[in-house]
């Protein structure tokens, strides 16, 4: 089946006025928006950043870290984030543009369960990934790990 194309000619000046109002539209819709995230009080954005941890359904919350405390999994917790996780959220977990600190209370004080929750369904919408084909014992070691960190005090 041939698709039928239809080229754009605009036939008078109003329907290229037209076309270039609504693209300045556009382009000024766009700025504000950018503008308003670069005007917006401290932290702001970033908690919807942490929001994902609050997705996680109460039954995956309510799940304990097999790993706790175990200092061989703290070390594989490690490796393992080295490996997986550091590209994103830089070696010391503490975010870069590609992904969040992970030092953050919200991410410190969240229930183990949750963590392992969105390793285990990622947050596509803000490109992390799914990590369910890593095997289950290696997700809470990560977690394990991540819970090991200090808390990084944010000024708003």
């Amino acid at each position: 089946m041939k698709a039928l194309s239809v080229p754009f000619r605009p036939t008078g000046r109003v329907n290229l006025a037209a076309l270039v109002v609504v693209f300045a539209m556009v382009a000024g819709a766009a700025s504000r928006a950018s503008a308003q995230q670069k005007d917006a009080p401290a932290g702001t954005i970033k908690e919807s950043t942490y929001a994902a941890l609050a997705d996680a359904p109460e039954k995956a919350r309510q799940k304990k870290n097999p790993f706790e405390g175990d200092a061989q999994a703290l070390a594989a917790g490690g490796k393992l984030f080295e490996q997986h996780c550091a590209e994103c959220h830089g070696a010391k977990a503490g975010g870069t543009r590609k992904g969040p600190s992970l030092l953050r209370e919200q991410v410190q004080q969240a229930a183990p369960g949750a963590l392992f929750w969105i390793l285990s369904n990622g947050v596509v919408r803000r490109g992390m990934p799914v990590w369910s084909k890593l095997p289950e014992p290696q997700r809470w070691q990560i977690v394990t790990f991540l819970h090991s960190l200090k808390v990084q005090s944010v000024k708003n």
